[in-house]
């Protein structure tokens, strides 16, 4: 798993009920279920928690896209969740 200098300093800010927060602890449970499925392939309660997780972290990013378009921008570029569009 890599770790990720951002979730760190989130973490110290001990504000866990943020949306910055909640996206950053989803994306590295994400990550984690994401390798330990590529081990065990017919694992299918874990596919399924994956599939949750990922619906409950783009609902969090919905909302904050909404809600405040340059944090939201922020944090899509230091998590890398996402590709940049080139239009």
């Amino acid at each position: 798993m890599i770790k990720n200098p951002f979730s760190v300093i989130i973490l110290k800010e001990e504000n866990k009920g943020s949306v910055e927060f909640q996206v950053v602890n989803f994306t590295n449970r994400i990550r984690r279920l994401t390798s330990h499925l590529e081990l065990h392939k017919k694992d299918y309660l874990s596919q399924r928690g994956l599939r949750k997780i990922l619906g409950k972290r783009q609902r969090l990013l919905a909302y904050l896209s909404k809600k405040n378009r340059v944090r939201y921008k922020e944090l899509i570029g230091r998590l890398e969740i996402r590709e940049p569009k080139n239009n």
